[in-house]
């Protein structure tokens, strides 16, 4: 990896925490819980890695999120993931967690909530601010969604927003129109999944009906110029996250990437890792891949890392000062090269 990468200022705003968890803590926490996995060492875990499509990473993801009981779980896990943030200069991150996945296993939600909360105030020492948002997994019933936004109300302070995940097809953002309804009239921000296996017709019911500020994924929306023109218009920011486009078959590999497109076409793109744990690699890998197989420009490099700050939840003076830090960096960048 170069180093100039790595040391960008970068913001990520797609990344599943239980999709953090690496192998070796999965491992390290089942053996303190005494839960048995049925792989006999973390290499045999990362062996099994080998995925088809979204559902059959959901599978062994959905299984692995079961070793998480404690807060000291959750932390641990947090944690993990803002030490990767801070050795790559990642300055800002808005993370999903899916409280359904761990409440219907019977841990509480506010276990959830204080293991990741507690992990995110003491990841400020490391230099990395975060913020959290709650998602809903779209292939349980708007019902589990509704009384999931009832559990977070309580912890309101500690959220930033809600969004929408888990698998796409045949689980259409108009599902949840009525969650989403409710969780803007208590104040939450929206976000959701959209356009990485669903069609174009996703994202419209998405920035329509659940009235979204970002899409996560979208990079199916070159299938509709007039979706398209909307999003450049408005700059509907999508949190594009291209090792996990390749490692679930939304493209064949790293060179057939739309995210070259979505860029000429006058889109929000910004960068971010999904689930990085699972599809080999954080911020820096995956920046570091577009150089590599579709000849980013510094110029590119440095605009997708604009990107990420600009569709930040953030306030604009705090916006303006990260701005800042990466426009002086690059301006490091480009005499080294020049």
């Amino acid at each position: 990896m170069e180093a100039w990468i790595r040391d960008l200022p970068k913001a990520e705003l797609h990344i599943h925490i239980e999709g953090s968890l690496e192998p070796e803590l999965m491992f390290a926490i089942a053996q303190r819980n005494q839960i048995f996995l049925p792989y006999p060492s973390a290499a045999a875990v990362r062996e099994a890695y080998q995925f088809s499509d979204l559902q059959s990473f959901l599978d062994i993801y959905y299984a692995a999120a079961g070793v998480l009981l404690h807060e000291q779980d959750f932390y641990d896990m947090t944690w993990a993931y803002l030490e990767r943030c801070a050795a790559q200069n990642v300055r800002h991150t808005e993370i999903f967690f899916d409280p359904q996945t761990h409440t219907d296993r019977g841990v509480p939600f506010a276990t959830v909530m204080n293991g990741i909360h507690h992990a995110l105030v003491d990841g400020k020492q490391l230099g990395v601010s975060a913020q959290l948002i709650c998602c809903f997994l779209r292939h349980l019933s708007a019902d589990s969604a509704m009384a999931t936004l009832e559990q977070a109300l309580p912890f309101q302070d500690w959220l930033v927003g809600v969004g929408l995940d888990s698998s796409e097809m045949e689980h259409p953002p108009a599902k949840f129109q009525a969650v989403f309804e409710r969780a803007r009239a208590e104040g939450f921000l929206t976000v959701a999944h959209a356009g990485e296996e669903g069609p174009p017709d996703y994202i419209w019911q998405a920035v329509e009906l659940l009235k979204v500020a970002r899409i996560d994924h979208g990079v199916r929306c070159l299938e509709d110029p007039k979706l398209v023109a909307y999003l450049a218009e408005r700059q509907i920011p999508l949190t594009v996250c291209p090792l996990s486009n390749v490692k679930l078959c939304v493209f064949d590999d790293m060179a057939k990437h739309n995210l070259k497109q979505l860029i000429e076409a006058g889109l929000c793109v910004t960068v971010n890792s999904d689930d990085p744990a699972y599809f080999g690699g954080y911020l820096a890998e995956n920046f570091q891949s577009l150089r590599d197989h579709l000849a980013l420009t510094t110029a590119e490099i440095h605009q997708l890392s604009r990107n990420g700050f600009q569709a930040a939840f953030l306030p604009s003076e705090t916006k303006e000062a990260l701005l800042h830090e990466v426009d002086r960096f690059m301006e490091t960048v480009d005499s080294a090269i020049n």
